[in-house]
C-alpha cells in the first residue's frame, strides 16, 4: 500500500492504519529522524487532518517539506 488512500474512498481507521504503516516508529531516533521531519510530532498527530478527512495526504505533506 504505497499510494495514499483517497479520503472519499476510505474510513478514518483505514487512513490511520495507512499512516502507521507508512511511517512506522523503529524506536531508534538517531537512525530514523522521522520526529525531526514532523517537528517533534508523532506521524499520526502530524497527519490528523488527513486521517480525519479534512485535507488530502499531499496537502498535509506539503506542511512538512
Amino acid at each position: 500500500m504505497n499510494t495514499p488512500l483517497e479520503i472519499d474512498e476510505s474510513t478514518v481507521e483505514e487512513r490511520r492504519e495507512y499512516i502507521k504503516s507508512r511511517f512506522p516508529c523503529i524506536a531508534d531516533c538517531d537512525m530514523c529522524g522521522m520526529c525531526k521531519v514532523f517537528h517533534g510530532k508523532d506521524p499520526e498527530r502530524a497527519y490528523d487532518d488527513y486521517i480525519q478527512g479534512r485535507r488530502s495526504f499531499s496537502d498535509v505533506s506539503k506542511d512538512y517539506r
